[in-house]
């Protein structure tokens, strides 16, 4: 759960427990005299009994169950399982027979509550994969009560989308199909789902946006104001035709709670995961190996560039596709394959749409000019793997205050905790640039102007070179959290 302020948000389906994700004014109406328009309310339905009567029948309710170790707290005793040559094995031994499981930590069962929806006669259901992730059991529930097990054929964690499969030889007159047209803002939608395990439940609103990021990978989401809540978890959006515009996965919430913001994986990028994982089980995508950022126009700016538009190179990973490669850190990339990259989730996407192994032709601005170059794409990792590949190392010389940069630095040696390489900042000055960009104590400066800095020193040769240049900005490269990115800096003559 990721909480800020007041505002949450949450996966609907909480873990353990119930499906959906919550992320976590007042109107102004303004009066015209101007002539009232004409509204056309032919298109509007007068019910959406219809529809809900064709859907419901489609959707079902997802129960799991799961085993996960129980949690040690301060008054829970484990005995140790100590080999028979230690010398204390006979003196725990003697205690092991009194205790519950031998004395180990328990294990306590797990349970997940969510929705899904039927797309063939021969059973294949989806949801999301928080619903089902970890489960051991699953049961899916129709509206008519009819209840069936089901099997795991392929979840995919980065678009939250599962697919399962019922056991057994069963043929389902009821199912639903995925939209081919996009829906437009404003245009009605009805969820249908198991809000906090009532059992089916249709509810109404509209496409309230399209394209919405909600922090989850480079993927982008539909909003909508439908009432969703914890249960609705792989539940169906649907349009008036009773097809699936989008997969329920989280709501925007600072209670927990609907407000009439919930986000749905659209139709055409569902229809795209579910056909690999029933085809292979999984998803398989492109990778580039690197870590990106946006590109500003302070950035544009100390790169030399017209635009403030690709995407950054801040780092290459020394086991990724791009290690072997002539990509280069601070390329900034503005085309794949012919089509242009308009920021960093736009080349994530795109390069995830291509396969593994395959060539990913890329057009970079290097030194203000522009350069084309080729990388052979490796497959995207698991989350473990990638998280240990983009722990950064801890790449961190006579203390010395660039005033003109709001920054007072030493070398990182002298500093606890800062390594051995670059230039640490000890201190900010809270009314600069640097601060408002959000340097800070503990950083490390490891380039200047695409040079790499061993002292104080270089950090002002850096800026110098840059202002002989005729840069309007100088490009630092900083480490702070073991993660690295660029901030640029306002170059300002000193009047004093």
């Amino acid at each position: 759960m990721r909480v800020t302020g007041k505002r949450t948000l949450i996966a609907l389906g909480c873990a353990g427990a119930l499906g959906i994700a919550v992320i976590g004014s007042s109107g102004i109406s303004l009066l015209q005299s101007q002539p009232a328009f004409a509204q056309d309310f032919s298109r509007t339905p007068a019910t959406f009994a219809d529809v809900a009567e064709k859907v419901r029948p489609a959707v079902v309710s997802i129960f799991t169950k799961g085993t996960a170790i129980g949690e040690v707290s301060e008054r829970d005793f484990s005995i140790p399982d100590l080999p028979k040559d230690h010398p204390f094995h006979d003196f725990f031994d003697q205690f092991r027979k009194n205790f519950p499981n031998g004395g180990r930590p328990q294990q306590r069962l797990e349970r997940a509550q969510g929705s899904g929806f039927l797309i063939s006669p021969d059973g294949y259901v989806v949801t999301n994969h928080h619903v089902v992730d970890k489960a051991a059991e699953i049961s899916v529930t129709f509206e008519s009560e009819d209840k069936y097990s089901a099997t795991v054929v392929g979840t995919d964690q980065r678009t939250d989308l599962a697919l399962l499969k019922i056991k057994g030889d069963h043929k389902f007159d009821n199912y639903l199909e995925f939209a081919k047209v996009k829906p437009r803002v404003g245009d009605w939608v009805l969820a249908v789902g198991n809000p906090f395990g009532l059992g089916g439940t249709v509810t109404a609103g509209i496409v309230s946006a399209g394209g919405r990021s909600i922090g989850s990978g480079p993927y982008d989401f539909l909003q909508i104001d439908a009432a969703v809540n914890r249960g609705n978890s792989g539940g169906p959006a649907v349009n008036l035709n009773g097809e699936v515009v989008g997969v329920n996965t989280a709501i925007y919430s600072p209670s927990g709670g609907n407000v009439g913001i919930a986000f749905a994986i659209p139709a055409k990028l569902a229809d795209k995961v579910i056909n690999e994982l029933k085809s292979a089980g999984k998803v398989s995508r492109g990778w580039l190996g690197v870590t990106i950022q946006d590109v500003n126009e302070d950035i544009a700016e100390s790169l030399g560039m017209k635009d403030a538009k690709g995407a950054l190179i801040t780092r290459i990973m020394e086991d990724g596709p791009s290690a072997k490669s002539d990509l280069k850190v601070r390329d900034v990339v503005i085309e794949v394959n012919g089509e242009n990259v308009e920021g960093s989730r736009d080349l994530a996407r795109k390069i995830a749409d291509l396969s593994p192994d395959s060539d990913a032709k890329l057009t970079v601005m290097r030194d203000g000019e522009q350069q084309s170059l080729t990388v052979k794409l490796g497959a995207f990792p698991s989350s473990d793997k990638l998280a240990a590949l983009t722990e950064d190392r801890g790449e961190k010389s006579d203390r010395e205050q660039m005033k003109d940069l709001g920054l007072t630095l030493a070398p990182a040696s002298e500093v606890e905790g800062a390594g051995e390489e670059g230039v640490a900042v000890t201190d900010v000055d809270p009314t600069s640039e640097a601060s408002e960009k959000g340097l800070k104590a503990g950083d490390v400066i490891l380039e200047v102007g695409g040079k790499a800095v061993s002292g104080p020193n270089d950090v002002a040769d850096g800026v110098r070179e840059a202002t002989r240049k005729g840069r309007k900005a100088v490009l630092l490269q900083v480490q702070s959290n073991r993660q690295t990115r660029f901030v640029a800096l306002s170059l300002v003559k000193n009047d004093n």
